[in-house]
């Protein structure tokens, strides 16, 4: 029986999903976290064995000698230490690294958090990376700009999804991105690549991907995340293996020897430009969020969740994978400030294609419309699915159009 680490249980919204992974494939489950044992969402605290309270999380220094201390006073030996939230990957590799754990080294674990670094690997690995630069005042942003050339990408070198990122279309824009960004540390300027966004997420373990999957962002997350208007789709394709995403496929594998991924969820980004060349984007040692993980169960009818669980702690993934499905998720934002006060046009749609709706999650009448900048999921979602690409679009861009929230 393996006994697993597993860092900050409770969040994001997935986690409590793959702590009873865990414990359903036999692993003893101790969480860490920073929040009272008693805020934890009732299916994780059912999962844990024990339950590590630390003063903060985002204190790595502090967390990991506290952590540590707590390990060598109870006597304990871990056979793994996991997370998949972005913000503790190097808490989580430098806890294996002094506890002789197995998985990511601090070494390892650096080049999925510095975007500098990642490409700087990938680079010498042979792979196209967008031309970048690592900037850390304005002058060293001016120069790179200068040298890579409009339109460009500016983004925090150890960033998540989309914030913070900003696409900068000539010299003109510059200057109030640069503002837009002085907060962040350290960026990463790029050259804006044109072309659509597809993921490569994959369980791998023993070094090699035991499952794998391509999704396609409708529209590109910078266009989702900087226009309101806009329903935003993940589409988990049901073939991966298709001829035209070939190249990308080929790249996601190419990407997980180079960085020396070992075990568990990986998330990239990669763009097929119209020429057909594929370009790298970037990739979290984590999985992906906003339900990705929920679409590709639909895809394939299978427990994601429970599949990493026995991946990361046996090596294998025992279930059989049928892949069944495209799979869309739709999210949906309200028009107007304050709570929901109607919602129009789902009644006719669920008449029309309520068999393919597999999740239906919406914001109700009364309820407090949500930051839509902070938060990809918004005022709700809908997940759809249909064996046929086209028919799964369609009913995709219907939701988008036809099911409105309104906010007063």
């Amino acid at each position: 029986m393996a006994t697993v680490m597993f860092l900050n249980p409770g969040f994001p919204a997935e986690m409590p999903f793959f702590v009873a992974g865990l414990a359903e494939v036999g692993a003893t489950v101790v969480g860490v976290g920073d929040m009272p044992k008693e805020a934890l969402p009732e299916r994780c605290r059912r999962a844990l064995s024990n339950y590590i309270r630390i003063r903060s999380l985002f204190d790595e220094e502090g967390a990991f000698r506290e952590i540590v201390s707590e390990v060598h006073e109870a006597g304990v030996r871990f056979d793994r230490i996991e997370t998949l939230w972005e913000p503790l990957v190097m808490l989580a590799a430098r806890l294996r690294q002094a506890l002789g754990v197995p998985g990511l080294t601090p070494q390892q674990a650096l080049p999925f958090r510095d975007k500098e670094l990642m490409k700087q690997k990938l680079d010498a690995a042979g792979i196209r990376t967008p031309r970048h630069s690592s900037c850390s005042d304005e002058a060293s942003i001016r120069a790179a700009a200068e040298r890579i050339g409009y339109p460009l990408m500016i983004k925090p070198i150890d960033g998540a999804g989309s914030a913070d990122t900003h696409r900068v279309n000539d010299a003109s824009e510059l200057g109030g991105v640069i503002r837009a960004v002085r907060h962040v540390p350290v960026v990463s300027v790029e050259e804006f690549v044109c072309g659509r966004e597809y993921t490569f997420d994959a369980i791998c373990a023993g070094g090699r991907p035991l499952y794998y999957n391509i999704a396609w962002y409708r529209p590109r997350p910078l266009i989702a995340r900087t226009v309101e208007w806009i329903s935003p789709q993940v589409v988990a394709l049901r073939n991966p293996d298709q001829p035209e995403l070939a190249a990308g496929r080929a790249m996601g594998f190419a990407v997980l020897k180079a960085l020396e991924f070992e075990a568990g969820y990986t998330h990239m980004e990669w763009y097929l430009k119209d020429d057909g060349e594929v370009v790298f984007g970037e990739i979290g040692a984590r999985v992906g969020g906003a339900r990705l993980v929920d679409q590709m169960n639909y895809s394939v009818d299978a427990d994601l969740f429970r599949g990493w669980a026995e991946a990361v702690c046996f090596g294998t993934l025992s279930q059989p994978i049928r892949r069944r499905y495209n799979v869309a998720v739709i999210f949906k934002r309200a028009q107007g400030e304050g709570r929901i006060a109607r919602i129009t046009g789902l009644a006719s749609y669920l008449a029309r294609f309520g068999q393919h709706v597999a999740v239906l999650d919406l914001l109700g009448v009364g309820e407090h419309r949500r930051n839509w900048l902070q938060t990809l999921i918004s005022d709700g979602y809908a997940i759809v699915r249909h064996p046929n690409l086209e028919t799964c679009l369609a009913m995709a861009d219907r939701f988008g159009t036809d099911v409105q929230l309104f906010a007063e």
